[in-house]
């Protein structure tokens, strides 16, 4: 088997990664495209460094279990299927689901830490950056993690303020310049979306030669 064309993205924390990947694999069959998100391989949550304040912080590097991440996508690489369990992070409500990755042409690997890390770094044909303005971040980042993972208000701007500016700041930003695309997404990404998909289907017709 060919080894899939692998395309890595990143980006602050409510940037738009999880929208722009899902306008992107809109437009690919499921047999074309695989997307896995680095969002499901955080520690479980009593493995969590605690702050000052004894507040789990997920923003750090080692909060993710990086040794099995980077193990599943060689899986995939290799043509194996992946299964793994949904991450739930704070939502009680939320029920775990039974995750299935296939092997495709097209692997998309997402992440806060995706080009962090340099043995991960390796394993991408193309790397992405997904940039915001701090306050349409902030305002993406109240919306998904009260209606996704159970946080309140307070909740999320302390976590905002104390976990995920300054790890931003300190280890993901500087790396930005590393990427071989940025896309800023303060309003919209119409057009760099296009060149991605144009860029994706010359890949996927090569395959196919």
């Amino acid at each position: 088997m060919t080894k899939p064309f692998t395309i890595g993205i990143t980006g602050g924390s409510g940037s738009g990664k999880t929208y722009f990947l899902k306008r992107l694999s809109d437009r690919f069959k499921a047999d074309e495209l695989c997307l896995v998100s680095q969002d499901n391989y955080y520690h479980p949550r009593d493995m969590q460094r605690e702050d000052d304040r004894g507040v789990k912080n997920f923003d750090l590097p080692e909060a993710i279990d990086h040794e099995r991440f980077v193990r599943d996508i060689k899986q995939l690489k290799a043509g194996e299927t992946l299964t793994i369990d949904e991450y739930t992070f704070n939502n009680p409500a939320a029920t775990p689901r039974k995750l299935i990755f296939k092997p495709a042409p097209i692997l998309i690997i997402e992440g806060l830490f995706v080009q962090y890390f340099p043995d991960l770094e390796r394993e991408l044909d193309l790397s992405i950056f997904i940039e915001a303005k701090d306050y349409v971040k902030l305002s993406r980042r109240i919306k998904r993690d009260n209606e996704e993972r159970g946080y309140d208000l307070n909740d999320v701007l302390y976590r905002y303020h104390h976990h995920v500016m300054p790890v931003y700041e300190r280890l993901i930003e500087p790396i930005k310049h590393n990427a071989d695309i940025v896309i800023p997404n303060n309003s919209h990404f119409e057009r760099a979306l296009e060149v991605i998909i144009l860029t994706i289907q010359a890949k996927l017709a090569g395959f196919k030669v």
